[in-house]
């Protein structure tokens, strides 16, 4: 009987260890946002054109009616709040099924907010355009860089070197994969190097001002029209 119980408190043990094994990460590339369902079966139900140009992403890019800002009647809202790069990866068959003139990406903050490491971040950048290439050849890749954020967010305090961190590696993807990069990043940040307070509304989602300064970016480098 003693030898049961101390075999049975041994595999508890062995159980209770390998339980915190698992979730030594810290993250988990599972989770999606209680809307993300709900949002993704809306999307399936849209009609699709290769006359779409579709802005993919988050919150960031939920935040905004792209068609009236843009004043482009083909410009489609794909952002679900609060979606990581890994699900933009199990949505993006949806958003290339209608062969897209152009996507407009702007992914990774959440990834950074929820301890996914860098590396995979950027790797889950190149699964992107290598779906959508495959998937969808005449359609042109846009990547935006990730926006600056300031202290009042403050989940995200402390996270201003992965950002510069992603954004440099973004960077070097663009070129490796002849995919065209958005440099939103200068026109938000201010002189201590945060997000601008007068382009949010809490630190890192744009305000009114911001998604004017964002449109100006596009238009100005005619990422529209090319």
């Amino acid at each position: 009987m003693k030898s049961q119980l101390i075999t049975l408190s041994l595999a508890f043990m062995l159980i209770g260890i390998s339980a915190r094994a698992q979730n030594t990460t810290g993250w988990d590339s599972t989770y999606r946002p209680p809307i993300y369902a709900g949002k993704v079966g809306q999307f399936k139900s849209f009609p699709k054109s290769k006359d779409d140009i579709i802005f993919l992403g988050n919150s960031i890019m939920t935040y905004t009616d792209w068609n009236e800002l843009l004043g482009i009647k083909t410009a489609k809202n794909r952002g679900i709040p609060g979606d990581m790069t890994f699900g933009v990866l199990d949505r993006l068959e949806n958003v290339i099924q209608g062969r897209p003139a152009k996507i407009f990406i702007e992914i990774g903050i959440n990834d950074i907010n929820r301890s996914v490491p860098d590396s995979l971040i950027l790797r889950n950048y190149k699964r992107i355009i290598s779906r959508i290439k495959a998937g969808s050849p005449s359609t042109k890749i846009y990547f935006h860089t990730l926006l600056p954020v300031n202290d009042t967010f403050a989940s995200l305090k402390g996270k201003t070197a992965h950002i510069l961190y992603i954004n440099s590696k973004l960077k070097e993807i663009a070129v490796q994969e002849g995919i065209t990069l958005i440099d939103l990043y200068p026109h938000f940040v201010d002189s201590t190097g945060m997000m601008n307070p007068k382009y949010v509304f809490d630190g890192l989602h744009p305000n009114e001002l911001g998604y004017f300064i964002w449109a100006d970016v596009l238009k100005k480098g005619k990422y529209l029209t090319k």
